[in-house]
């Protein structure tokens, strides 16, 4: 092996010889002569010494006069011209430089042809091709980790963390290194070692902060299962009778030839015992996971019809399996790794036996609330999972919770993710929706949480967003807020038409107008998320149709959003004053009701010494639209709006709407009220402006004494 032929210290020899030599390269050719000169003499030693060691290792091999041979290499030496050192280290720098590209190439193939070994299988192949490659390239760190995960697949725990140090003497931040080091310390149960790898791979990257956890997890959950086993053990050698009749039961339950009401007792007892960390423990170590060895019991867990005591021993079977994994990850992850198990499930909640299918679906809820539990449940067929849970779903009876609780579970799974976009097509989907008043008002709000967590995928949103049926239950859902129960889901459809609502479509600009009016009706609503949800879904779909900013601004939009305003806190007020900006932008109403009803405009002048950019804009154009109406300018005389606007128009904001914006409104400000002029001059104004139109700036054009044309007429935006 590589490691009994080269010692950690002539591996470090060799790399610091590859150092030295690099160094001395440099300063040969350095600009310095002080720095060259040195070089110079210090590759004459080092020629020197290598000589003196070649006489002696060719005076163990000949009876040549040592005198003769030393005399004629030192006066060749002293013959040696500076120009000739370096041409002959130029020529033993490439010399070198193509002996190793010619080891890299081969160790190359070989790292190759081991991690084809690899992948068929075939470990021990594996080793030895990265073992022949580092014989060609020994500091070369791949071959060091792919060898110590072939040592890990074999359980040579050692000796892969070994070649891991290697690789980090190659490299430091050798993130796979850490890794593969981490889960062969935790194989020895060494779990502080383990997790401080974990912990210097996210020092390294801290974007695998998602790995980090994952690994810190496992081998929590491992350290967990051996103090538990250990702690189990100790109760059997002391003789606890509890612990004692676990085992006895279990060795009853896996006696053959018995009735199956014996072993649906024994099943029974033994679920009433497994009440503890400890009970759980032993039932896995005893090998309680093997119960569907036993014929009788396999039979009734897998018929398909199943006779009355046969429903019985499943029913009794599910209870014990709940109670064996109640909390428990490990029993968990056995219970799920069984392939009859997992293939079962899904036949019991649809098997229509009330008993066997409350049962099933207490026993996967248990299961899904934890993320090891759930990949293993999405390991499984997907789309017979949710035909199944989804037929639980369109009910009202006690179960419809339970299944979307599991479906709510299994859609933060990582293959569900990436699959669901073909599980749960359009019709499904909009089948699912368009039955919420069929399901109670908890239930509704945990689907339609279900339905927006799928929307952030992108085509699901899309495909959503299109659907008539979808925006018809969700104006559905939301006609009756008044009871707490259905104030939850109110809360919930209008969180996801705040997500809808990121698209643009037809359907939406048909349903604009519907949407509006059933969002102004709850922005009277006593639950404030459901006012501040009611405003957001207002600011985003009224772009969508001037038919709709029309229908609102009637109802008394301007008014609500002042009102909000005035004592809301910021998200509420962000949603308020973009729906005015909005409404402003498009309709003359809106213009004179604001001048009206924010007397001076106080609230507006307020907003414009907001730390948010988004308020501050949106403000900003607000003004600059309620400008337009003749004596709304000589309303602001005696204020501090000019001094509050160019503030805003020279400064640094990220979003340049916002300095945009109030240039804009400084400028109808004084084209309908000149009076305004002395005081923007008093406050050096138009340099300001002239500063912070220049190119690079967020605006441009230029800013004369009169205020330019172009700054007056030009339109401003909304955030």
């Amino acid at each position: 092996m590589l490691r009994d032929e080269d010692t950690e210290a002539d591996f470090q020899r060799f790399l610091r010889r590859v150092d030295e030599v690099a160094n001395l390269l440099q300063g040969l050719n350095s600009s310095d002569s002080a720095v060259k000169e040195e070089a110079i003499a210090e590759t004459e030693k080092r020629l020197r010494e290598e000589g003196a060691s070649r006489e002696e290792e060719e005076e163990s091999r000949t009876t040549v006069n040592r005198t003769v041979i030393n005399t004629s290499d030192m006066a060749r030496a002293e013959a040696v011209d500076a120009g000739a050192f370096l041409a002959a280290l130029e020529k033993d720098a490439k010399e070198r430089a193509q002996r190793r590209k010619k080891n890299e190439q081969l160790a190359n193939a070989l790292k190759e042809k081991g991690n084809e070994a690899f992948r068929e299988g075939d470990f021990a192949l594996a080793i030895r091709r990265y073992t022949e490659g580092l014989q060609k390239l020994k500091d070369k760190q791949e071959l060091y980790t792919n060898r110590a995960q072939a040592y890990l697949k074999l359980h040579e725990y050692e000796k892969a963390i070994s070649d891991c140090e290697w690789a980090l003497k190659c490299n430091k931040n050798c993130l796979k290194a850490y890794f593969l080091m981490g889960k062969a310390h935790l194989a020895l149960q060494h779990f502080s070692e383990s997790r401080h790898c974990y912990e210097k791979m996210l020092q390294i990257d801290p974007q695998k902060e998602n790995l980090f956890k994952d690994c810190v997890n496992e081998a929590n959950l491992e350290e967990k299962r051996v103090r538990d086993e250990e702690r189990a053990a100790r109760e059997v050698q002391a003789g606890n009778a509890a612990a004692l009749s676990i085992q006895e039961l279990l060795q009853r339950i896996n006696t053959p030839g018995q009735d199956i009401l014996y072993y649906t007792a024994g099943i029974r007892l033994l679920a009433e015992a497994l009440n503890n960390c400890t009970g759980q423990t032993l039932f896995r170590t005893n090998n309680g996971f093997s119960i569907l060895g036993n014929e009788p019991v396999r039979g009734a867990f897998c018929a398909e019809r199943k006779s009355p005591a046969e429903v019985e021993l499943c029913v009794s079977l599910l209870l014990l399996w709940q109670a064996a994994c109640a909390g428990n990850e490990e029993n968990q992850r056995l219970l799920l790794a069984q392939p009859e198990v997992s293939a079962q499930l899904p036949e019991l909640l649809s098997s229509g036996t009330h008993e066997i299918q409350r049962e099933t679906l207490a026993l996967i809820c248990l299961c899904s609330e934890n993320e090891s539990s759930r990949r293993l449940l999405a390991r499984q067929e997907l789309s017979r999972w949710l035909q199944v849970l989804m037929a639980f779903v369109r009910n009202t009876d006690e179960e419809a919770d339970g299944a979307m609780s599991i479906l709510s579970d299994l859609i933060v799974a990582d293959r569900f993710q990436t699959e669901h976009r073909v599980l749960l097509s359009r019709a499904l989907l909009t089948e699912l929706m368009g039955r919420f008043r069929q399901v109670n008002p908890a239930g509704t709000a945990l689907t339609v949480g279900m339905v927006g967590s799928l929307c952030a995928d992108a085509e699901v949103r899309a495909q959503l967003a299109r659907s008539r049926e979808c925006w018809q239950a969700c104006l559905d859902e939301c006609s009756d807020g008044s009871s707490p129960e259905n104030s939850q889901c109110v809360l919930a459809v209008l969180g996801l038409m705040m997500n809808l609502l990121l698209e643009s479509n037809d359907t939406i600009q048909d349903f604009a107008v519907p949407i509006s009016g059933r969002c102004l009706a709850l922005l009277s609503h006593q639950d404030g998320r459901i006012v501040t949800r009611a405003t957001g879904v207002l600011s985003r779909a009224l772009p969508a149709s001037p038919s709709a900013v029309e229908e609102v601004v009637k109802g008394g939009v301007v008014k609500k959003m002042l009102k909000f305003l005035k004592v809301a806190g910021q998200l509420t007020s962000s949603y308020a004053i973009k729906t005015l900006s909005i409404c402003t932008k498009s309709s003359r109403q809106a213009q004179e009701e604001l001048v009206k009803w924010d007397k001076r405009f106080q609230v507006l002048l307020k907003l414009l010494e907001s730390d948010n950019e988004l308020i501050v804009g949106n403000a900003a154009f607000c003004l600059s639209q309620c400008l337009l109406i003749p004596g709304a300018a000589t309303s602001l005389l005696d204020s501090n709006v000019v001094l509050l606007l160019l503030r805003q128009a020279g400064g640094d904001a990220q979003r340049t709407s916002v300095q945009e914006n109030s240039a804009i409104a400084l400028g109808r400000l004084c084209k309908a009220e000149p009076r305004h002029i002395p005081q923007l001059r008093k406050l050096n104004g138009f340099s300001i402006l002239n500063s912070s139109m220049k190119p690079g700036k967020g605006i441009t054009g230029r800013c004369e004494d009169h205020m330019s044309r172009r700054l007056w007429g030009k339109g401003t935006r909304e955030q």
